[in-house]
């Protein structure tokens, strides 16, 4: 029996169907025009479908666009892991594929080719995935086999328990020595994944978010979170390193920032999501503050029950996780202090969106 590998199989390039493969259980892809691909059953075979079905496309785009279909229809696997970076959220999705290829005539939304799944976990905070592995998930072709470094054995232990982080990310981890094999299908695929490009977006957010996690762990991430709220104009106290009770800032308006807002704020520099029981002791600390509103800073996040604890608390608690953590930064970074932008250099940049 062969192990398994690992596959990123996209949403769409702004996500529109990552809602369908969760709740249905299934990936899909779109390739509308090119029919039913359960009589392809070959590599060639789909090279000569993508000729006929892209008549005006480069011959070398028709045949990325083959490797991808030749890949979802005739070399992924049951068993295989198959991976889905949401497009919406820090959250990655990985599970197993169960079913073989399948053709849907009228189609699920976008969707007319889909192989069935079993969602292992939905919630996997993008803060726990090692950087190699967020650049490999990063291309933007549809279907791509992501292989080097173990990434099949590391996705697995990513989605065995929920507070699993990427064993690549550990000083000391062993990995599973298997050697990758490559392939001319993995050529095509790597040659598919070269054309598309990569989502900069995504990359230069996991940049930026390792960053932030190498140089403000701890004590330090309060600190840097103190520094954006008196940005914003807020009198802030910055809790001592040790037990705080549930209270990392204090922050309010006015001379002694005793003024409305007043802001408690618990800051969670690990990078899984925290749970419900942190959410119940800031809405604890609070109530014993007289505050008005609770922030709480979770670089991995909030996980579900958490999530449905905040539900009709959208006026009293707000939740920044490293991606709401970034936009604060940027609001505010001509007003951080010079240590914070020592440790954390970034400059602006607009570039043509295409």
């Amino acid at each position: 029996m062969t192990e398994p590998r690992a596959w990123v199989v996209r949403g769409g390039s702004k996500g529109e169907s990552d809602p369908l493969f969760l709740s249905d259980n299934l990936v899909g892809i779109g390739f509308t025009e090119w029919g039913d691909l359960t009589a392809v059953d070959s590599r060639e075979a789909m090279k000569a479908r993508a000729l006929k079905v892209l008549p005006d496309a480069r011959e070398a785009s028709a045949f990325n666009y083959a490797a991808q279909a030749w890949a979802f229809r005739g070399r992924i696997e049951r068993g295989d892991f198959v991976v889905v970076p949401l497009k919406n959220t820090q959250r990655v999705a990985i599970g197993r594929i169960t079913g073989n290829y399948e053709y849907v005539a009228d189609g699920l939304g976008v969707l007319r080719h889909i192989r069935k799944v079993e969602w292992l976990r939905t919630d996997i905070p993008r803060t726990v995935i090692g950087k190699d592995l967020l650049y490999s998930i990063g291309a933007f072709s549809t279907v791509v086999q992501v292989q080097r470094n173990d990434a099949a054995w590391r996705f697995s232990v990513l989605a065995g328990s929920p507070d699993a982080e990427d064993p690549g990310e550990r000083s000391g981890a062993t990995p599973k020595p298997v050697a990758p094999v490559e392939t001319d299908d993995d050529a095509d695929l790597a040659d598919a994944a070269t054309e598309s490009g990569f989502d900069i977006d995504a990359y230069v957010s996991d940049r930026i978010t390792a960053r932030i996690r190498e140089r403000f762990d701890g004590h330090r991430l309060s600190q840097l979170v103190g520094a954006i709220l008196e940005a914003e104009g807020f009198v802030v106290q910055v809790s001592p390193p040790g037990s705080d009770g549930g209270v990392d800032i204090l922050a309010g308006r006015g001379l002694f920032g005793m003024d409305s807002p007043r802001v408690v704020v618990q800051v969670k520099s690990e990078p899984k999501a925290v749970s419900d029981t942190v959410v119940a002791q800031l809405h604890g600390a609070v109530a014993r503050n007289a505050a008005d509103q609770g922030l709480l800073v979770a670089m991995g996040g909030v996980t579900r029950p958490a999530e449905q604890q905040l539900v009709g608390q959208r006026f009293r608690v707000a939740v920044w996780d490293a991606d709401r953590l970034q936009r604060a930064i940027f609001d505010n970074y001509d007003a951080l202090p010079a240590d914070v932008k020592a440790d954390l250099p970034l400059r602006r940049a607009w570039v043509l969106a295409e």
